[in-house]
């Protein structure tokens, strides 16, 4: 049995979703038993978290001994202007938390925030650097902790901004259509971790 936990953010989380099994973790889940592999899902992660608060989500998790983990973190980040190099260390933390105990992590940095209806055109390009900059920094921070890095990429963004419906009606959060394009590109990352963890466990 993998146990598989989900740390982060609200995207972490599943808010927008319609339906529980239409979240990330929940179609991961899904996915992962479909492959043949059985597991079991712990959601830690809590809506509007900022990188700092993954240091008690990592503690309730590690009292539950995850196989696998899955962060999702870095929105909040942004919109609350947390320095780039303060966050990614803060999740670096979190992950080396994790790594140490031999815990597999795929870290999901950032999403680019400038494709979202609510933000003003005027400020889109430097929403986008500033994505873009903690994006970068997160990356490093997981690749120097041995985590896998799974970004959705910038398809996956431009997707968002002309798809309103993979949007939920607040214009902030994916909704269930949304969900299943993230977790779709997770999952070969997600798949890989998961045959490494199950590998050392065996």
């Amino acid at each position: 049995m993998l146990a598989f936990a989900v740390l982060g953010d609200s995207i972490a989380y599943g808010q927008g979703a319609s339906r529980p099994e239409d979240t990330v973790a929940a179609r991961l889940t899904a996915d992962l038993t479909g492959r043949g592999v059985a597991t079991d899902l712990a959601v830690f992660a809590v809506p509007g978290a900022r990188s700092q608060a993954l240091a008690s989500q990592v503690e309730r998790a590690m009292a539950w001994r995850p196989d696998l983990a899955l962060v999702i973190i870095g929105a909040n980040d942004l919109t609350h202007f947390v320095p780039p190099q303060l966050a990614a260390a803060q999740l670096q933390h979190a992950v080396r938390t994790l790594r140490s105990a031999g815990v597999e992590v795929v870290v999901a940095p950032a999403p680019d925030l400038s494709v979202l209806p609510w933000v003003p055109a005027q400020l889109r390009a430097a929403v986008r650097t500033g994505s873009m900059l903690l994006r970068r920094a997160q990356t490093d921070a997981a690749l120097a902790t041995g985590a896998h890095v799974a970004d959705i990429g910038v398809g996956s963004a431009a997707e968002f901004a002309t798809n309103p419906v993979l949007l939920s009606a607040d214009g902030f959060h994916p909704s269930s259509a949304g969900y299943a394009r993230i977790a779709t590109a997770l999952a070969p990352t997600v798949h890989a971790a998961a045959s490494v963890a199950l590998g050392r466990n065996r």
